[in-house]
């Protein structure tokens, strides 16, 4: 493997410009139809203003190194286009770099790629094909050719030509290509491991998103446990907080260690009836219990959905989530996340609503899998080709349930060990205690959650980049991704860092030991908890969930029983 210099690693090797950076010379350089829309060079400590028709990213990143600044619209199909942006910087380090998106979000997520920029690399994100938030999906009715844009085709088609336009303006070959993405970025990143191998060297994937036919329905599935909200069973969101401090009272020993982080919830026997209220509370809010309705809604919340026959469809909400429930159930609608999909994306209209629902979408979205958007089990020809993967997800998902990752990796690990192959080699899970939905932290957890994955520099500041004070392989996981991936050393950990201010990353607070699943941090015994070199990775025996998960259903589950 080709080894390089850590210390000089952030200057780079220095940009060769085979042409200026402007649009002319942008524009001789394309292969693929496509047009440059801009091209600007900007000096060192400069701000990327984000034009004002990126609404799904639109936080301008800040004192980026001295780069030029391209985007580019590429036609896809006759009636249908998408758009990416690349950083050039003037200090290349040889090395190329994607990042992902999030939820519907139609735009190009500069911010990351400011993030990305500062290590060194040139650094590109697509904006899916088209312009919308995170949770507005109308852009995709009647128009099946911009959900596949968004689903694979825009990123390997931007990743493609980007390639090609970083190669020319230095004129040299790209050493490595990497991808970090979250979300939808994630599962991004897992569609690009099993459809386009040879796209990328590394990828890191937070929190996939990647089962697209049942995620989206499952998201207005919870949030349908707790509606209506005049109904006797609807929690209201006041009460989440006294929620999560009783599941942290009685879960957070679970792993020997009294932290205030919950690291195993899967080893924890919680008792919901300890919230129930006494017959003689009038304020609920102020008691901070529940009521016996209120507590079957908990039960579900707490429960893998499972529809006729047992057929499993998706995980439940993990304990220590309670937190981030805001993004599924703190509305008097369901996240359109799912009820846009079902309107806009299946095809069933505007005028659907979520009182409308039946067990038949299910069948109705496996049948259509709309622009073949969930990522598969099948990743040996990019483990063939010497790819690595480091997949992650927080414990404290309140967005995404954490264990959809456990058994994407389950069927992954189903696919590929009876032909020979071995996960460890090129494919690593970390399970994250106290990581909410990609970013930050319960307030009441205040767990380490931060090592540089996507989003979370962004999360800190718009002139962030790395970890701030601890830039090295062991703390960050893109570079523990690069070790990996150029010097053959695998990680066995990464170690999360929490701050006392994460916005001015002053003082650390703490710090823990990520563990490569199926192992978890354990407290040594001795010594301050908050100290990383006081805990091992340790490989305990599997939960009764775990083995559940193993031999759950896979992904190609039919559902004529759910239509009977």
């Amino acid at each position: 493997m080709w080894a390089f210099d850590w210390s000089n690693f952030v200057m780079g090797i220095g940009a060769v410009n085979a042409f200026t950076c402007d649009l002319t010379s942008f524009q001789n350089s394309l292969k693929y139809g496509a047009t440059v829309i801009s091209a600007k060079h900007l000096a060192n400590n400069s701000t990327f203003e984000v034009p004002s028709s990126d609404i799904g990213f639109p936080t301008s990143p800040t004192n980026l190194p001295a780069l030029c600044a391209v985007e580019v619209k590429v036609a896809s199909t006759a009636n249908s286009s998408y758009n990416f942006g690349l950083f050039l910087p003037d200090d290349w380090n040889g090395r190329f770099l994607a990042v992902g998106n999030s939820g519907f979000a139609g735009g190009i997520n500069w911010l990351d790629m400011g993030a990305g920029v500062k290590y060194g690399f040139a650094t590109i994100s697509t904006n899916t094909g088209h312009s919308s938030t995170s949770l507005d999906a109308r852009w995709a009715e009647n128009n099946p050719e911009a959900f596949i844009d968004w689903a694979y085709r825009s990123l390997h088609g931007s990743v493609t030509a980007a390639k090609d336009l970083v190669q020319k303006y230095y004129g040299k070959r790209l050493s490595f290509s990497y991808y970090t993405g979250c979300s939808t970025g994630g599962r991004q990143g897992l569609k690009e491991a099993e459809m386009f191998p040879d796209d990328f060297d590394g990828i890191v994937a937070g929190a996939p998103a990647w089962w697209t036919v049942h995620l989206q329905l499952w998201n207005m599935k919870v949030g349908m446990y707790n509606l209506p909200t005049n109904a006797p069973h609807h929690i209201p969101q006041e009460l989440f907080p006294a929620i999560g401090a009783e599941v942290l009272r009685q879960c957070d020993g679970s792993d020997g260690v009294l932290d205030n982080i919950i690291s195993d919830p899967r080893r924890c026997n919680f008792d919901p009836e300890t919230l129930l209220c006494p017959g003689d509370v009038k304020d609920q809010i102020s008691a901070r219990c529940l009521t016996s309705p209120q507590l079957d809604t908990l039960y579900h919340l707490y429960g893998d959905w499972v529809e006729a026959n047992q057929t499993f469809v998706f995980p439940h909400l993990e304990l220590g989530s309670e937190g981030n429930w805001g993004m599924l159930l703190g509305s008097d609608e369901p996240t359109t996340l799912g009820t846009d999909y079902v309107k806009y994306v299946l095809g069933l209209g505007s005028n659907w609503t979520w009182q409308d629902y039946n067990p038949s979408l299910l069948a109705l979205s496996e049948e259509l899998n709309p622009g073949n958007a969930t990522a598969g089990f099948d990743l040996s020809a990019f483990s063939k080709k010497g790819g690595k993967l480091l997949h992650y997800h927080g414990l404290s998902d309140g967005g995404i349930a954490t264990h959809s990752s456990l058994y994407y990796y389950n069927h992954v690990l189903r696919t590929l060990k009876p032909r020979g192959f071995d996960l460890d080699g090129f494919y690593r899970y970390f399970m994250v205690p106290g990581l909410e939905h990609c970013t930050g932290t319960p307030s009441i957890m205040n767990a380490p959650w931060y090592f540089a994955g996507a989003n979370q520099a962004g999360a800190l500041g718009t002139g962030v980049s790395s970890v701030p004070g601890f830039a090295d392989a062991e703390h960050d996981v893109l570079l523990a991704m690069m070790e990996w991936v150029e010097n053959g050393r695998a990680p066995d950990y990464i170690i999360a860092t929490k701050w006392n201010n994460d916005t001015l990353q002053d003082r650390v607070a703490r710090q823990r030991l990520l563990c490569m699943y199926p192992k978890q941090a354990i407290y040594i015994g001795t010594g301050d908890v908050d100290d990383p070199k006081n805990w091992k990775c340790q490989t305990l025996e599997k939960t009764h969930y775990e083995r559940i998960t193993e031999c759950s259903v896979s992904l190609d589950v039919q559902f004529g029983d759910i239509l009977n």
